[in-house]
């Protein structure tokens, strides 16, 4: 899934400790499907050219024998890990049969995804259309299209029959475009190419199963640039395809392609083999377009804002993101978690392994961030200080574990938390990447270097390569692949991880890896691009008094048994003074430099009140320190492989 800005995505349901069989929960028993080819076809048409008013107009024709049919929208999409369908921007639905006969249609009560048609005798055939509402503004929903922008995504513009495995269900594709506008995706014409629009503007894409069509969205746009990042003639090919907002966008450096290039060639000598036909890097650059990153098989979605190349200094945040959706081709979709490997896309899916689909995709792309040369060790030192230094104060692991966050996606059904630190949320991301790199130099230090979880990834992931097919795995093979690479007790050790309560973060990978948590009293390069990036205005002292403050004093965290939190402060209340002057981020700075307890005058709502912070250690910001005497395990393995 997306990255999101892990900074701020660093973010946990009560349950005790269970052992490692106890991981996936029963359900009950699912709904009998057919894994019997569906009779005939599903034809849907995207009409996509009226980006002005963000409508997408469908057609489908679908082939049908007589009696009830259920069409569907999908619920649990892969990638997401919580169930994402929803038919709110579906607007307009009419079907009727290929006689022009109107049917009526009625939405299942308890299940608003689900479409139920009663279809006549003598009738074979069934035509659908209905539009997709696309988002005009953040506030209404994740924006995917713009006048320049969008990006086709399968799941909301088709119902399907209801009660087959998704790989029963043959589509047949084609899409329109706005005049002169590019298109890239995982999808291909029946030649194998890219399709050409006909005299009336369509695309025609080759059949493929609903399960493929879901997982192969397509990015366009008016302004676009093809990158290859292979060597020419590769039997498995992989190239960047540039979508922007503005044209000088598309403009990146020899430096800056041989650096995504560099990111292919590590991972092939990391995973040694491409579960692929081909690959599809698909890459938006606009300001209103939502960020966004989402693996798929054979491609992935990432949209970031302006400056991804233009601007490549002061952009580090988001050197990650291309990185970690790659590393999900091997770990996430072809290694699939086997509770989350389900027949189609109505059944619940369980997240309990999320802390390998996620975790350590997190930390292998990490790692070829910096081998690619998209990012310097000293840039990926930062990044790993700050998420160790979040965990470090993360006091929500007294009462909720790392096991229990993988059910965040489900538990969380709004996605702001007023108590981040407590609460806790997505942690499998960067306390993932913690219990790799433990994992990754425990290997080191017990076989003296001779082997380490590059040995785990050439195992873990091995295969005959070439066309996409899952294979599932659970706790058991986890373990037994570990233990193949370097004898120890892997299910007590990770079970220790999984079900721990601290206190505080697990950093013996650091510290074996050479390295420990430092604090500075300057932010890294790294955190002031993170906040610039995101367009936060932010002041951050998450680590002195325990406080993040938004524009004009507005708190948006405080942290829990922080300075702050003792003192009474929480979020939303606003710093109207401090010291007795009026507010500004460099008078809250200075008074931190003083070391001396200060006092702030907040505002909460009509009502104003002093509050005294007894503080005095100055502002702290985290780096990493070199220990001495410990071999730079962490150097070892940013280090490219030749």
């Amino acid at each position: 899934m997306t990255l999101l800005s892990r900074r701020h995505a660093l973010l946990l349901a009560l349950s005790p400790a269970l052992p490692a069989q106890a991981q996936v929960h029963a359900q009950d028993p699912a709904p009998a499907l057919s894994s019997v080819p569906w009779p005939g076809r599903l034809e849907v048409a995207v009409d996509a050219t009226d980006v002005a008013r963000r409508v997408f107009n469908v057609s489908q024709r679908l082939s049908v024998t007589p009696g009830l049919l259920t069409l569907r929208l999908p619920r649990w999409l892969p990638g997401y890990h919580w169930p994402e369908g929803d038919a709110a921007r579906l607007a307009g639905l009419f079907v009727q049969t290929a006689a022009g006969q109107r049917l009526r249609w009625r939405r299942q009560p308890l299940d608003t995804l689900a479409f139920d048609v009663q279809v006549p005798e003598g009738v074979d055939e069934l035509q659908l259309q209905f539009q997709f509402l696309g988002a005009h503004s953040p506030e209404a929903g994740r924006v995917t299209i713009t006048p320049e922008l969008l990006a086709v995504h399968w799941e909301t513009l088709v119902l399907y029959p209801g009660g087959r495995s998704s790989d029963a269900i043959v589509c047949e594709p084609r899409v329109k475009l706005p005049e002169g506008w590019a298109v890239a995706g995982a999808l291909r014409d029946v030649t194998g190419g890219e399709p050409e629009p006909d005299a009336q503007g369509w695309r025609r894409y080759a059949p493929l199963t609903l399960e493929k069509l879901v997982d192969s969205p397509l990015f366009a746009g008016r302004h676009y640039k093809r990158f290859a990042l292979d060597r020419p003639g590769a039997a498995r090919p992989v190239a960047l395809h540039v979508f922007a907002e503005e044209p000088e966008e598309l403009a990146a450096t020899r430096e800056q392609v041989l650096a995504h290039a560099g990111l292919v060639q590590q991972a092939d000598k990391l995973f040694g083999v491409r579960h692929f036909d081909h690959y599809d890097f698909l890459l938006m650059i606009s300001r209103r377009y939502s960020t966004h990153g989402l693996e798929h098989h054979e491609s992935s979605e990432n949209s970031v804002g302006l400056g991804y190349f233009k601007d490549w200094d002061k952009h580090l945040s988001h050197r990650g993101l291309l990185p970690h959706e790659y590393v999900h081709s091997w770990c996430g979709k072809y290694r699939r978690p086997a509770d989350l490997l389900t027949a189609n896309f109505d059944l619940p899916m369980q997240d309990t392994l999320l802390w390998v689909y996620e975790g350590m995709t997190n930390y292998w792309g990490d790692v070829l961030t910096v081998r690619s040369g998209l990012a310097t060790p000293a840039q990926a030192r930062d990044r790993l200080a700050r998420e160790a230094a979040v965990l470090e104060a993360r006091r929500g692991r007294l009462w909720r574990d790392l096991q229990d966050t993988t059910n965040a996606p489900v538990v969380e059904v709004r996605p702001h938390l007023d108590w981040p630190s407590w609460q806790r949320s997505a942690d499998y991301y960067p306390e993932g990447t913690l219990l790799w790199l433990d994992a990754d130099t425990l290997i080191r230090e017990r076989s003296g270097g001779r082997r380490s979880l590059e040995d785990f990834a050439h195992r873990f992931f091995a295969g005959p390569g070439g066309l996409p097919r899952p294979k599932p795995y659970d706790f058991d093979e986890v373990v037994a692949t570990l233990q193949a690479v370097q004898p120890h007790g892997w299910a007590a050790w990770l079970r220790g991880h999984l079900d721990n309560h601290g206190p505080g973060a697990p950093l013996n990978g650091l510290l074996r890896g050479g390295w420990q948590l430092g604090w500075s009293d300057t932010p890294s390069e790294f955190e002031l691009a993170d906040d610039a990036e995101a367009g936060r205005e932010i002041t951050d002292h998450s680590f002195s008094l325990g406080l993040v403050l938004g524009k004009e004093g507005l708190i948006e965290e405080v942290l829990w048994d922080s300075p702050a939190f003792r003192a009474g402060l929480a979020p939303q209340l606003r710093v109207v003074a401090v010291n007795q002057l009026a507010y500004a981020p460099e008078r809250l700075l200075s008074a931190l430099k003083a070391r001396e307890p200060l006092t702030l005058l907040l505002r909460d709502g009509e009502r104003f009140r002093n509050v005294a912070i007894d503080y005095r250690d100055g502002p702290r910001y985290p780096r990493l320190e070199r220990l001495t005497g410990v071999p730079d395990r962490l150097g070892q393995i940013y280090t490219p492989r030749r």
